[in-house]
């Protein structure tokens, strides 16, 4: 497998020159668009709904096609948790199209009966309510007794719900996680820990977080105004159309216990969030404390050594290539 990533990602995922498909790395593969993929000529480039979805060949195009089917197409980070029911969905028609659910055990409650559970997956004394939407237990996943979860949802492999956790969806909990307390349409990538109690509400949280004991999200201000968001792109806070959002939080970063974040918080990769009262609704990359800007700038060695003892215990090694990311981001910061 191949990639077009941004220059400074490639030492992980490597660009190909030589791919005879290229498809478009924001747009969800529905059962119409793979249809369309699939019956492409050489040398054809596809348009749905006037978004590129695909190229095919060696990138001589000699032929423009341009289809109107409904596309689940990404152009913003919160499109992430804003979408995910219709991605939950798409995901969870072709699993049941190519496998079969196991029994769920009797001491569960069921409201509704669209509920996939996969090999290995430990459920028992949980409610689980999908006449909201569909909920899938990955592989070896473990739901902990008097969970609470409202469907849309999805938990990935060995992911652990712990006890008494409350999730509304939609909601994606990425494999190798582990959550509890109260979580509300958000999506966690792999090995990411919500592990206590506290609040996550529409929230995007990347790889290899940690979120202390109580740490909170606002979703929602005082003043029931939209949002401004920061961007990467512009440096700038940028007005959205966003009601609700929680936090945008990039891989390897961690928060401090009691620790509260601001509605529409957006924090960088490897920060250290800590500190009493709210921190800025900017925390920049590699931050110490949480202060942005005027405070403490974490060693990039030192990000290094906590990367490598947190994913050291998941029997996963922080490869050269990731230490280069890492490095390329450290020093733009």
């Amino acid at each position: 497998m191949a990639y077009n990533t941004e220059e400074y990602i490639h030492s992980k995922y490597p660009k190909s020159t030589s791919a005879d498909l290229t498809l478009a790395g924001n747009i969800k593969p529905t059962a119409s668009i793979v249809q369309l993929v699939k019956v492409m000529s050489e040398n054809e480039k596809l348009l749905v709904n006037g978004s590129w979805i695909a190229t095919k060949g060696d990138g001589s195009v000699l032929n423009e096609v341009e289809q109107i089917v409904p596309v689940l197409e990404l152009q913003d980070i919160w499109d992430l948790f804003e979408k995910a029911a219709e991605a939950i969905q798409t995901d969870l028609s072709y699993i049941r199209e190519h496998g079969s659910s196991h029994m769920l055990s009797s001491t569960n409650q069921l409201i509704g009966n669209d509920v996939f559970i996969e090999a290995g997956a430990k459920v028992e004394h949980v409610i689980l309510n999908s006449e909201t939407g569909p909920i899938y237990i990955g592989k070896d996943a473990e739901v902990m007794e008097g969970s609470v979860i409202r469907g849309p949802f999805v938990l990935g492999e060995q992911g652990v719900v712990k006890m008494s956790a409350k999730i509304y969806g939609p909601t994606v909990i990425g494999p190798y996680c582990k959550v509890g307390g109260e979580i509300t349409n958000s999506v966690m990538q792999a090995y990411s820990n919500k592990g206590h109690d506290g609040f996550m509400g529409n929230s995007v949280v990347g790889e290899w977080c940690n979120f202390g004991a109580d740490t909170n999200t606002s979703n929602l201000k005082n003043n029931y105004s939209k949002l401004k968001i920061h961007s990467f792109e512009t440096g700038e806070m940028e007005q959205t159309d966003l009601l609700f959002c929680g936090v945008l939080m990039g891989d390897h970063s961690k928060t401090g216990i009691n620790t509260m974040l601001n509605t529409g918080t957006t924090v960088g990769v490897s920060a250290n969030v800590f500190d009493a009262g709210f921190p800025p609704k900017f925390i920049p990359s590699f931050s110490w404390g949480g202060r942005g800007e005027t405070g403490t700038k974490f060693i990039l060695d030192k990000a290094f050594e906590v990367a490598e003892n947190m994913m050291k215990r998941r029997n996963v090694e922080l490869t050269e290539g990731d230490k280069k990311i890492l490095e390329h981001l450290y020093n733009a910061s």
